[in-house]
């Protein structure tokens, strides 16, 4: 147990050092009013055209509540606009503004900068293979939650 907690820990902390980094440079490109919670959605909404909002809380595991807020913020801020789905009247999708494909724009320079500053410092190998073993990690504690196995 004391392993996984520790590896939690390190994850933690190095999301949490990337996300700084992160945050900096976007504001040295003029994003100021960027909170580590958007984060996350951001880079969701940059991947995915148009999603609905359950599908971002799900994605980036939050609650309705949170997302309602988060979603209110960036829309306050320029960065988002909700449309109503034309399947489901009821159900809103989420798009990137212009000033939202701006900011996806630099998000994309910015994670690409910080991917190659990383590599450079343990190699690609070391870094493809901390990614490979993180992602079994994952899917096998996804698994056995699954089978109802975990504790």
């Amino acid at each position: 147990m004391k392993r996984i907690a520790n590896i939690g820990s390190l994850l933690k902390k190095i999301y949490r050092v990337y996300s700084i980094e992160l945050i900096k440079e976007l504001q040295s490109r003029g994003f100021n009013d960027l909170r580590p919670s958007f984060l996350e959605i951001l880079m969701y909404l940059s991947e995915t055209e148009g999603p609905s909002i359950k599908l971002i809380g799900k994605a980036c595991g939050l609650k309705k509540q949170t997302m309602t807020s988060h979603l209110n913020e960036l829309e306050k801020r320029g960065y988002i606009k909700r449309e109503n789905s034309e399947l489901d009247k009821r159900e809103q999708l989420v798009f990137l503004t212009d000033y939202g494909e701006k900011f996806k724009l630099n998000l994309l320079q910015v994670t690409s900068n910080l991917e190659k500053q990383y590599t450079s410092s343990i190699g690609e190998v070391e870094l493809d293979r901390a990614e490979m073993m993180l992602d079994k990690l994952y899917r096998e504690i996804l698994e056995s939650q699954k089978k109802g196995s975990l504790i």
